[in-house]
């Protein structure tokens, strides 16, 4: 035993140095930059002042506005994600004649980086809806999403529920063959329609599942900048702008450094007590057969 227990210490070894270097130290040393004044060149003095960057963010109506907006944009997306999320799985898993053709449709959007999605469809809310527009006349059907504010907002929506869905779609797929048979059969011969069998037999028996997809995209939405970079920029006017770019602008774009990673520790605080959470309750709610 003890023999094996060295075998797992040499292979995890390489591993956990590398998760210390690459993740640890970073974090450890983000957090005690937040508390100097710094513009992040190597040659610049680092000026110690305590609180007063995390007691600045609270007067920082941008940063917080795209807290707000971070928020909204999540809840909205994770819900219509996993909604989606779900019902592909279960589309997929019938007899569908081309549900392989399917699964790997729904799939791909994932294997898109985000940057190539967000250029995608910049061009296709953008530039093909204005040439629609010129073409039909349809002005009110066909405009630029991207330029108005409330649009605009939309459209990252739609592009990370159109990346993010056949992922969290596998998720499920998962989760739903894990059922046995017998279990659904069962119910069905008690007389339990599709609805009834969905609600009361196959969600509870998928809460596992569920735990990992909520997870994954509450992280993802509320970390969201790859798709915020390329899809809008944060505009018009910063009016889609989300965290991660107002942190990203802050450090790289004004130089604050200092006050740039303030900003990220406290949004760490806020994703990881609100994921937390989510783990805990849904957790709470798993069944096992």
């Amino acid at each position: 035993m003890k023999i094996k227990k060295r075998w797992y210490v040499l292979f995890t070894a390489p591993l956990m140095l590398m998760f210390f270097i690459i993740m640890i130290v970073p974090f450890i040393t983000g957090i005690g930059y937040s508390f100097v004044s710094w513009d992040g060149l190597a040659k610049s003095e680092k000026i110690f002042v305590g609180l007063s960057n995390y007691t600045k963010l609270f007067s920082d109506t941008q940063f917080l506005a795209s807290i707000v907006r971070t928020t909204v944009f999540t809840l909205v997306t994770v819900l219509i994600v996993n909604i989606l999320a779900l019902a592909f799985a279960l589309l997929v898993t019938t007899k569908l004649k081309v549900r392989n053709v399917a699964r790997t449709m729904l799939f791909l959007p994932y294997l898109i980086g985000g940057l190539i999605l967000g250029y995608i469809w910049q061009y296709v809310l953008g530039e093909a809806m204005t040439s629609l527009s010129e073409m039909t006349g349809m002005e009110n059907i066909f405009f630029n999403w991207l330029v108005d504010k409330e649009f605009a907002f939309y459209a990252m929506i739609v592009v990370a529920t159109w990346q993010m869905a056949g992922y969290m779609m596998i998720v499920y797929i998962a989760g739903l063959e894990s059922i046995s048979d017998d279990v659904i059969e069962a119910a069905q011969t008690d007389g339990a329609g599709f609805w009834q069998t969905l609600l009361h037999v196959k969600l509870p028996l998928l809460m596992s599942s569920v735990t990992i997809c909520l997870f994954l995209t509450l992280s993802n939405c509320f970390k969201i900048y790859d798709v915020n970079v390329s899809l809008t920029g944060g505009g018009p006017n910063n009016s889609t702008e989300m965290v991660s770019m107002n942190i990203f602008n802050e450090i790289f774009t004004k130089s604050n450094f200092g006050y740039g990673q303030a900003k990220a520790v406290l949004f760490f605080v806020i994703v990881a007590i609100i994921t937390l959470i989510q783990v805990k309750v849904t957790k709470d709610k798993e069944v096992t057969l």
